[in-house]
């Protein structure tokens, strides 16, 4: 009776083994447009949560026109290099994959470079090395591995642009706070990015007195970084225990 029911159970686990080959693979679900945004811009905010680009976040954010500027190249680029390897990602062969991302990430910082300096000569001399050095940055380079070379290039273009300008956005306020409080001025050299009609968006709104170097120092920036993202994580945990409490059923006094 015993070797009757080890066969037999060593038969079931074969049947069971053979149903898990055979079973069709299930595909795992497309992410929606919608989420793709959300992520990019606030919940895998790649300033704000994934802490990637953490060099030019901190040296390029001492004004918010520098800031700015950096984060509409650091835009350009991540979108056109995940567009372009969610198109060739069919022909890029997994082993080069890498030196091949570097290769095309590269190729197009360099011609950004070229455009900024040609028709932005004065915010290319502020941004300096830090231009070039988008090749380096992670966060395009994090997309184009983990997003764009396994996924259609709609999907690829939504996903860069919402993690451009989620880092476009963090760099602007982190440039905008050090300037205010370490500059008293806000946005200046906005002509330079902009043109003659944001002459009028640069202001000064503190005296030299009432203003604080460290602000615009590299200690400044890990500061006013650590602000930003505890009051994310303060927003995430108010509107996770207001979502638990909608879902909370209440007890029942007898």
């Amino acid at each position: 009776m015993q070797i009757t029911s080890i066969k037999a159970t060593r038969a079931a686990k074969e049947n069971n083994a053979v149903d898990q080959a055979t079973a069709p693979v299930k595909k795992p679900a497309k992410p929606s447009l919608i989420s793709i945004i959300l992520k990019g811009l606030w919940k895998e905010n790649p300033g704000l949560c994934q802490l990637l680009g953490m060099c030019p976040l901190l040296a390029v954010t001492t004004s918010a026109a520098s800031a700015l500027g950096l984060g509409i190249a650091t835009l350009l680029v991540i979108t056109l290099s995940s567009l372009i390897v969610s198109l060739l990602r069919a022909f890029i062969l997994r082993e080069v994959r890498i030196p091949i991302y570097v290769l095309l990430i590269a190729t197009i910082v360099t011609v950004v470079c070229f455009e900024v300096e040609a028709y932005f000569p004065q915010l290319y001399q502020q941004l300096g090395i830090y231009l070039a050095l988008i090749v380096t940055n992670c966060i395009i380079m994090g997309r184009a591995e983990a997003f764009a070379g396994r996924h259609g290039p709609l999907a690829s273009t939504v996903d860069a642009i919402a993690c451009g300008i989620g880092f476009t956005v963090v760099l602007f306020i982190l440039g905008s706070v050090r300037e205010i409080l370490g500059s008293g001025t806000f946005f200046v050299g906005a002509t330079d990015l902009l043109g003659p009609w944001a002459q009028s968006l640069e202001i000064r709104l503190l005296d030299n007195s009432h203003t604080y170097l460290i602000a615009i120092l590299p200690p400044g920036g890990f500061f006013v970084l650590a602000l930003l993202i505890a009051l994310k994580n303060a927003l995430d945990n108010r509107a996770r225990r207001r979502a638990d409490r909608r879902l909370s059923i209440p007890a029942l006094h007898v």
